[in-house]
């Protein structure tokens, strides 16, 4: 399972690796001592440019004191003080039409679509090394990693078994791709977030729909941007994956 961090995790050097390991699935996997049927590829998103002065106020002014420890039992709350989560508005884009905000020139510039191919790379050597099953690749991500998820899907979809994307929607484009490859979908959105808000989902998954495609949509209404704290949590999403080996 390949999972793709948000912008708050990404960074240049092995010590900001804790910021990726500390939430999504290597977090609940971990500190809940989750027996996971899965490797787990997380690769960490660069700064490309981002860590100057001028760059966003979460990354610059993360700590390490700031990471969740590790418990025996459970999980320890997440810190909603701690500057990577906090929410500071909605995402930042010119308006294409109605129905989407456009983040083309900030994706080119800043986003997962900048480690093309490198994440691919990634995987076929994990599916190599480790002899991996490669009918049962999974995409997963949260936010700036769901839009991640929405590309990947399109420009490779015959590498992928089903895709669990958090806060993040697809382009028309995308949806169609993802829908003609006949790849299941699980898309989560926040009724409460600010950031990525739910009414721009629909235009995508409303497409998707009229391919025929495999498409669940869950909004947890009580939820900001960080709904991937819920997500991850439980057993069902994982149980979901593992029902679809690629078609």
């Amino acid at each position: 399972m390949i999972y793709l961090h948000g912008d708050g995790e990404r960074g240049d050097g092995k010590e900001e690796l804790d910021y990726v390991m500390a939430y999504g699935p290597l977090y609940e996997a971990w500190v809940q001592k989750k027996d996971m049927p899965f490797i787990l590829i997380v690769p960490q998103l660069h700064m490309f440019g981002r860590d100057g002065p001028d760059g966003p106020s979460y990354i610059l002014n993360r700590t390490k004191e700031g990471i969740p420890g590790r418990l025996e039992e459970g999980t320890p709350p997440h810190n909603t003080d701690m500057p990577a989560l906090q929410i500071f508005g909605p995402m930042q884009g010119a308006v294409a039409d109605e129905l989407l905000p456009d983040y083309t020139d900030y994706d080119n510039k800043f986003g997962w679509k900048r480690t093309d191919p490198d994440v691919i790379n990634i995987l076929d050597s994990i599916l190599k090394t480790y002899n991996a099953d490669a009918d049962r690749v999974y995409l997963t991500g949260a936010s700036e990693g769901a839009f991640g998820i929405w590309h990947y899907s399109s420009v490779y979809p015959e590498r992928f078994a089903a895709l669990l994307p958090v806060v993040g929607y697809p382009s028309v484009e995308q949806a169609e791709a993802v829908a003609k490859a006949d790849i299941p979908v699980w898309i989560f959105s926040g009724g409460r977030d600010p950031t990525v808000e739910t009414k721009y989902f629909f235009a995508g998954m409303n497409r998707m729909d009229e391919l025929g495609a495999t498409i669940r949509f869950t909004t947890e209404q009580d939820m900001s941007h960080d709904v991937w704290n819920r997500v991850y949590a439980g057993d069902d999403v994982y149980n979901w994956l593992l029902q679809y080996p690629k078609r």
